[in-house]
């Protein structure tokens, strides 16, 4: 009876036993994968930026002299004409400086004409040897200088007349006012820089984005290309347009080096308003009905892989051999493939990426299942080198 209870108790731990060996060794022995199926479709190649919406021609109208504003002919969305009274200033104090002006001329064009009579007057009786040279020469020259008199106070008059001209501001363009800086009854002062009264801007219908692309990108950015954008106003809605230009001249923010692309935007609907932030898409390239793969295939790496820490043996790093990364940086890429449960390295060559895809050229077929990660760690102490990165048999203390 005893030895039949032994018997039960030593088969309970043998099962035990086989258990635990069994759900330690036997299950998780094979790693297993995520992976993603190869495609085929279109991909798109982009640069994105930011920028602001402006008017193509943005003029801004101020005053060249100074004074109160007495009426305003335009507001806020008016639409002008070129030539257009668009604000008034007050013309009585320039009004009085042209007719200050007036009298001095008169006044001048006066003393000319006494200066001619006093020469000519002095030149008969020099003939007539009743006068000296001196005297000759002292009437020749109040008569010139009466000419130049004539001259300035002219010149005075013109500049008067400008000024009481220049009361009238108008519009410079046909266009539409985006911006009204001043109300009636305000002084501006023109002493040091024309202070701007409105903006106005030729057409709204044709726009620009002055996109702020990075100098890392730049140089695959070049004048033709379509662009696509977004603007927070129409979230669900995707504009177009074309680069038109790419400046050469760098701005610099905060160590940070760009440069302004200018996107020319058709806007016949006037959806679109200046300083509006555009989010942009530049299209660097398109192709349709490609094989494509997952980005995260290209960033797997199994943990026993070859890496330029850890070369594998027999190959130099930086090699051509072994299927390492470090030597496909120049022909292609390396990527795993799942086949017969085990991780197959195969190199590809890779064209242009959206970001999430890239596009292989060669290498892979279609439906071919490439390892985007893995789930779970292969277990190999059967090969007796569980935790012992050296190779050797595992020691237990």
């Amino acid at each position: 009876m005893t030895s039949r209870r032994n018997l039960v108790i030593a088969a309970i731990v043998l099962l035990i036993a086989a258990f635990f060996v069994f759900s330690r060794f036997g299950r998780s022995s094979a790693a297993q994968f995520q992976t993603a199926t190869v495609t085929r479709g279109p991909i798109t190649q982009t640069v994105t930026a930011t920028g602001t919406l402006n008017p193509v021609v943005n003029v801004q109208v101020g005053s060249q002299v100074s004074g109160n504003i007495q009426k305003l002919f335009a507001d806020f969305n008016s639409k002008v004409k070129a030539g257009d009274v668009v604000a008034q200033i007050d013309p009585v104090l320039f009004q009085a400086t042209v007719t200050q002006a007036e009298g001095d001329l008169a006044n001048a064009q006066a003393a000319l004409e006494l200066a001619k009579v006093n020469a000519t007057r002095i030149q008969g009786l020099f003939a007539k040897k009743n006068s000296a040279q001196a005297d000759v020469d002292q009437a020749m020259a109040n008569l010139h200088q009466a000419e130049a008199n004539v001259k300035i106070k002219q010149g005075a008059l013109d500049k008067a007349k400008a000024d009481l001209d220049h009361c009238r501001i108008t519009s410079p363009v046909d266009g539409e006012v985006i911006s009204r800086n001043v109300d009636v009854g305000q002084t501006v002062a023109a002493s040091l820089q024309a202070p701007v009264i409105f903006t106005i801007a030729n057409d709204l219908t044709k726009m620009q984005i002055d996109a702020n692309v990075a100098e890392a990108d730049v140089g695959a950015v070049a004048v033709d290309q379509n662009v696509d954008f977004s603007v927070d106003a129409f979230p669900s809605r995707t504009f177009h347009g074309k680069v038109v230009q790419v400046r050469n001249a760098p701005i610099t923010v905060q160590n940070v080096v760009t440069y302004d692309t200018v996107i020319g935007v058709s806007n016949a609907d006037l959806k679109l308003k200046p300083g509006m932030t555009a989010n942009v898409s530049i299209i660097i390239a398109h192709k349709d009905d490609v094989l494509k793969i997952s980005n995260a295939a290209l960033r797997y790496r199994p943990a026993n892989a070859p890496t330029p820490e850890r070369p594998a043996s027999g190959q130099n790093r930086g090699g051509a051999g072994g299927g390492g990364s470090v030597g496909l940086r120049a022909t292609g890429r390396t990527v795993y493939v799942l086949r017969g449960g085990n991780a197959e390295p195969v190199q590809i060559k890779t064209g242009i990426s959206d970001g999430t895809t890239t596009e292989v050229l060669e290498g892979l077929g279609d439906n071919d299942r490439v390892i985007t990660g893995q789930l779970n760690a292969p277990n190999t102490a059967t090969s007796q080198q569980q935790g012992n990165p050296f190779g050797g048999p595992r020691r237990f203390p």
